[in-house]
């Protein structure tokens, strides 16, 4: 990149120069130059500490691989592998006894539990549809998912089926009579809502067809109400901290149609919203980074907003307002229209040519940590529309952060830019993601090095299945791919997460989460599934959507999450050594039919995504599997694929000629499922041609050696070269 802006010591890409300056640090009382030059500074001071951190994990693992070269992880007892690994380091002292002392945080964070989404910060839409999915239409969300069967004349059409209308209606009320008990009566035999003075407060009443009259069994929950011309249009209800909305209109086509005039009920959904700029975009220079970084200013200051075209009208996409309601006293309040905000930034691996110090790369997380803080100081400092956070705190989350030194110094580097920007220390909170296998191992004590920062962690399973098959790739051949999530350290992962975390004193101060529902198209499957999450004591789960958030807030409702974290306290761990017995194919022996179905499988996946990432620049897309069932891949689920198939290749399961193969006959079925694609273009008839067809033999080919099994080098090697030459070029 030429015409680099001089500043602070420091050469700056144009744009990202020119956005810091014009757009995003006018009103927040930092000097441009203190800016630059403190990131300077921090670049100077910590910079080293991050090369040293890096270069540790690769001694790691050649000491790991070294291990695995004269042992055999199935004769020896896991006591000695972890001893190896205590004497090497990987594995730090236990911590005991000790509690987090996070404060200022946000109730959406400390107390209440509900889903969590994650949205790619490059695509404006999808940011302030995720913003706005604190509130979900449950009409909605049923009426358009599998949760209803499409049976016996139930079936989704072009126009609105009362058949299928009637079923979402009985679903809900089934909903509302579980949690929302009515003293005498169901909801399916309500014919009025109203309002009536009880013990000097207002209370909800209901006339039921026959002729009776009844209220909620439990008055407190109902906590507020909203009338139109004098009649009763909201009813406001909380359960498990989390509310509901029945909201009537006998004049509205649905509410036409309802005994009582209820035209829908709306849940309390996405409590809180990630806004990604790692593993879902695909931001590879400067150009990239300010678009990430313009949407995320943008929704601090409340000004962001898009143009779309909806039922064939233009429609204006902002952030949603505030939503106002009456209390039992008719004192009227609001309840925020929107999630509640954290930041994902990218790992310690990621440098970026955006910003160079003496011609070189600077770390991206550190700039990340700057330009991110210092739009979110127009938060802090109350100059938007909205607020994000009421306690004057800015949440990140940090991936990919392997061990106790890892989050210290991203402590340290949170430090440093709250004192170049003026915020109060400790104003920057993190969020810290248990998806690499030294994390896992030593969590008690990567807590306790941010124990006055930490609002948040979770159990990242996707790119921990990545680092698990990476981090034993010599150990052997490892079991098809499906089937890890069965294996013996998955569970006692899951388990160990939940556990630490209730022992570290997070439960009312910050969040346990769970990893992500993959499957968009099966709400149904999912509202069996995902259940478990809220039972094994999370406070919080990532889903792929806003209806899915909509769809997974019912599972809060079925749940305490605070008693079952209650009930866990005190809970024996699972052992040490189940965590780290690897997911191994011995003795087991696969045909060869196995062996090219999981090949299949895994090339078909990678082509999917990798082939929109490179050529497209698109971060999270929704694959289609070789069954043509949608499945959300990130970078986190390529790294899965490409070092299984590593694995296969190093142990001779596979040959080198048979994945060429298999890439190149997956890549027929690739282009005819993006046939429908204008933007599309296709790997064949010429492979060697594709710079996509190419980046994902090389992610397997080369997988090995990447350290760690990451992707994002090859990716964003070959989505530059896009950018430069166009995607027929190899």
């Amino acid at each position: 990149m030429k015409n680099y802006v001089n500043a602070g010591g420091l050469e700056i890409a144009p744009a990202l120069y020119d956005l810091v300056q014009e757009e995003i640090i006018p009103d927040t009382d930092v000097l441009v130059e203190d800016f630059w030059g403190g990131l300077k500074e921090i670049v100077r001071t910590l910079g080293p500490n991050n090369r040293q951190l890096l270069d540790r994990r690769d001694s790691l693992q050649r000491q790991i691989d070294a291990w695995h070269k004269t042992h055999s992880i199935e004769s020896v007892d896991c006591t000695d592998y972890a001893a190896f690994l205590k004497d090497i380091g990987y594995l730090s002292p236990e911590i005991e006894n000790f509690k987090i002392d996070t404060t200022n945080v946000d109730l959406e964070i400390s107390i209440l539990s509900g889903p969590q989404l994650v949205v790619p910060l490059d695509n404006a839409r999808y940011v302030l549809n995720a913003a706005n999915a604190r509130w979900g239409s449950l009409y909605d969300a049923l009426y358009g998912t599998d949760v209803i069967p499409e049976t016996d004349g139930a079936e989704k059409r072009a126009v609105y089926n009362p058949v299928r209308g009637s079923r979402v209606v009985a679903y809900t009320e089934v909903f509302l009579d579980e949690h929302f008990p009515l003293n005498v009566g169901l909801y399916e035999h309500v014919i009025r809502y109203a309002i009536d003075e009880y013990a000097g407060r207002q209370r909800l009443v209901v006339d039921l067809e026959n002729g009776e009259r009844s209220w909620l069994k439990e008055s407190s929950q109902f906590i507020g109400f909203q009338e139109t011309q004098d009649e009763l249009s909201a009813i406001l209800m909380r359960h498990h901290g989390l509310h509901v909305e029945i909201q009537v209109d006998r004049s509205h086509p649905i509410g036409s149609g309802h005994r009582a005039g209820v035209k829908d009920v709306i849940l309390e959904s996405a409590v809180t919203t990630i806004q990604d700029c790692e593993d879902s975009v695909s931001a590879v220079d400067a150009d990239d980074k300010v678009c990430v970084y313009r949407n995320w200013f943008g929704i601090m200051r409340g000004t962001l907003q898009t143009n779309l075209k909806k039922n064939g009208q233009d429609v204006i996409r902002k952030l949603e307002a505030d939503r106002e309601f009456l209390g039992t006293n008719r004192k009227a309040f609001s309840l925020s229209g929107r999630s509640l905000l954290l930041i994902r930034h990218v790992g310690i691996h990621m440098y970026t040519d955006a910003v160079k110090l003496n011609g070189e790369p600077i770390p991206e997380g550190f700039l990340d940590a700057m330009v991110t803080s210092l739009a979110a100081l127009h938060d802090i400092k109350g100059l938007g529309q909205y607020r994000n956070s009421k306690t004057g705190s800015i949440y990140i989350v940090k991936p990919k952060l392997h061990g106790p030194e890892e989050v210290s110094a991203t402590a340290d580097l949170f430090s440093c830019v709250e004192k170049v920007l003026g915020l109060e220390p400790l104003t920057l909170k993190i969020g810290i993601m248990d998806e690499e296998r030294r994390t896992t191992v030593n969590l008690d004590a990567c807590i306790c090095e941010a124990r006055q920062r930490v609002v948040f962690i979770n159990t990242g399973f996707l790119d921990r299945t990545g680092d698990e098959i990476h981090t034993s790739m010599l150990a052997g051949p490892m079991i098809p791919k499906m089937e890890i999530k069965d294996a013996v350290w998955m569970k006692a992962y899951e388990d160990w997460n939940v556990d630490v975390g209730i022992s570290s004193g997070l439960p009312g101060k910050a969040q346990i989460g769970k990893g992500m529902w993959t499957m968009p198209d099966l709400m149904r499957t999912m509202i069996e599934k995902k259940i478990e999450h809220p039972r094994a004591g999370a406070s919080t789960a990532w889903v792929p959507s806003p209806t899915a958030a909509t769809l997974h807030a019912l599972h809060y409702h079925e749940v305490s999450v605070a008693q079952v974290q209650a009930d866990l306290l005190g809970r024996s761990r699972p052992q040490l050594g189940e965590i780290l017995t690897p997911p191994l194919l011995a003795p087991r022996v696969l045909n060869q039919e196995e062996i090219q179905n999981e090949l299949d499988n895994n090339a078909q996946g990678i082509l999917g995504y990798v082939v929109r990432w490179v050529d497209q620049g698109v971060g999270c897309s929704k694959v289609l599997d070789v069954e043509d069932m949608g499945l959300m891949e990130d970078r986190a689920t390529l790294r899965i694929s490409s070092q299984h198939i590593a694995n296969w290749l190093f142990h001779d399961i596979v040959t080198e000629g048979q994945v060429r193969e298999t890439f190149r006959k997956m890549a027929a079925v690739v282009d005819r499922q993006n046939s429908g694609d204008s933007a599309y273009t296709p790997m064949l008839p010429d492979c060697d041609r594709s710079v996509a067809f190419q980046a994902a033999l090389e992610l397997v080919l080369n997988g090995r050696d990447e350290p760690n099994g990451y992707t994002e080098r090859v990716l964003t090697v070959r989505r530059l070269e896009v950018k430069a030459n166009g995607p027929k070029r190899a």
